[in-house]
């Protein structure tokens, strides 16, 4: 029982390739964002156009290059990833409600659409490699105050498509997502559709609070599964809105439950 208990908890699949292509990702991350911020970003505000034109050009740069690392740490083994359904991406006034199990989720949802706004933490702001892409591109800080969730409504008026992680913060492992209300919120007050992306993650890794030295046994799968639009205006009718937001968040919540409940063979690495 002890040898087979062994076996199974020893590292593989190129375990300390991996580790060392995972510090190498994250070094290049970094690099990459302040080579935007110092080169990329005054080269952009070079080119003629309105604000609006500047931030699309933003927008369209920051999640091609997005993209472009995914595609880097599927290369270099670090991980593997499926999505389907992303032709339903990237429509107007559209809000796309996703689970948050890694650090990474925002990566990829930006990647997949190029005119994405997105909700995103504060600290990103006072970030030395970040806060000159998030403030290029307009996103907005996730600061909990009555403006952020008015500049998210205003943005789905304005027909940009909203990404928005409900949790607030990364799942912890082995745990249930736990959703606030402050999405549905916005949902009812700015959104044309809603649009919620299951994301699964197998093995777990970039968890809360968990360094990224500490990397699976085996390499990661992620799965990104787009599901049915839904129509904030069926909650919208339910009630009056304080009433409305807590069905539609509900809603949101049992979705989320049941979709990640699934024992579906594709969250396996292949």
């Amino acid at each position: 029982m002890a040898l087979a208990t062994q076996a199974v908890s020893r590292p593989q699949d190129h375990f300390y390739w991996r580790l060392l292509a995972t510090a190498g990702s994250f070094c290049l991350f970094g690099v990459g964002c302040l080579c935007l911020r110092i080169l990329g970003l005054p080269l952009l505000a070079c080119l003629p156009g309105d604000r609006t034109r500047h931030r699309q050009r933003v927008r369209h740069t920051i999640s091609w290059l997005f993209w472009r690392f995914i595609r880097f740490m599927a290369v270099a083994r670090v991980l593997t990833y499926e999505v389907r359904g992303a032709e339903k991406l990237g429509r107007p006034g559209q809000m796309i409600l996703a689970n948050h199990p890694s650090l990474i989720d925002v990566v990829f949802l930006i990647g997949l659409v190029r005119q994405a706004n997105c909700v995103v933490k504060q600290s990103l702001w006072r970030n030395l490699f970040t806060r000159g892409p998030v403030r290029a591109a307009e996103y907005i800080s996730n600061d909990g105050s009555m403006d952020m969730l008015d500049n998210a409504v205003n943005a789905l008026h304005d027909g940009q498509t909203l990404i928005i992680f409900p949790e607030g913060t990364r799942t912890l492992p082995g745990q249930m997502p736990a959703f606030h209300r402050g999405a549905a919120a916005i949902a009812l007050r700015g959104a044309k559709i809603i649009t919620p992306v299951t994301i699964k993650v197998s093995p777990t890794t970039l968890t809360k609070a968990e360094p990224w030295y500490r990397i699976p046994l085996r390499r990661v799968h992620f799965s990104l599964q787009i599901g049915d639009d839904i129509d904030p205006q069926a909650f919208a009718d339910l009630g009056p809105a304080p009433q409305a937001s807590r069905k539609l968040n509900d809603y949101l919540h049992q979705y989320f439950i049941k979709e990640l409940a699934k024992d579906e063979r594709s969250t396996a690495r292949p």
